[in-house]
C-alpha cells in the first residue's frame, strides 16, 4: 500500500512581500565519509531512491520531486546536531516499531551510530537514529499529512 501524496502538495507561495520568489524548495545537501557505504545504506536501510550524478556525489529522495545530494568528504565529515535530522514518515505506530528494531538488528550491519527510544512527543511517535556519517533520521508516524498541519496552524509564537 502506498500513501497518496495529496493533490494540494503544492502550495502557493504565501510571502507576497518577498524579495526573491522561487516556487519549489528544490534540494538540500549533506555529507557522506564514503559513497558506497552511505548509498547502500540509504537504499537497503532507508529505502531511499538514489542516483549517482558526479564522482564526488549522489542524490537521494522519497515520494516528492524534492532531492538532496549527498557529497563524499571524507574524514573531513562534520558531527551535526540532533536537532538537525531528517524525518522519514511511515504509515502507522507499527511500522515505527517495525523500523526500531530493524535498527537494532541491522545496527552493525550498516554502523548505525546511535538509537533513541521510541516516544510520543508533538503529536508524533516516532525514534531517531544516527548513520555512520553522524546525520539523524526521524521514522514517525503522524495522523494526517505533517506538513499541512504545521502551516494551516500558523505562527503560535
Amino acid at each position: 500500500m502506498t500513501l497518496e501524496i495529496p493533490d494540494n502538495a503544492v502550495v502557493p507561495l504565501k510571502n507576497s512581500n518577498a524579495i526573491n520568489r522561487p516556487y519549489v524548495l528544490g534540494h538540500g545537501t549533506l555529507e557522506c565519509r564514503d559513497i558506497a557505504e552511505t548509498r547502500r545504506f540509504y537504499e537497503e536501510f532507508l529505502g531511499l531512491e538514489t542516483v549517482r550524478h558526479a564522482a564526488p556525489a549522489f542524490a537521494f529522495r522519497l515520494g516528492l520531486k524534492f532531492h538532496v545530494f549527498c557529497v563524499e568528504v571524507g574524514d573531513k565529515i562534520h558531527d551535526v546536531s540532533f536537532l538537525t535530522h531528517w524525518g522519514l514518515d511511515v504509515r502507522s505506530r507499527e511500522e515505527v516499531d517495525a523500523a526500531y528494531r530493524s535498527a537494532h538488528e541491522y545496527k552493525d550491519h550498516y554502523k548505525i551510530r546511535q538509537i533513541t527510544e521510541t516516544t510520543l512527543q508533538h503529536g508524533v511517535y516516532s525514534f531517531y537514529l544516527q548513520d555512520l556519517d553522524y546525520n539523524w533520521w526521524e521514522f514517525q508516524y503522524y495522523e494526517g499529512f505533517q506538513d499541512e498541519d504545521i502551516f494551516d496552524f500558523g505562527d503560535r509564537f
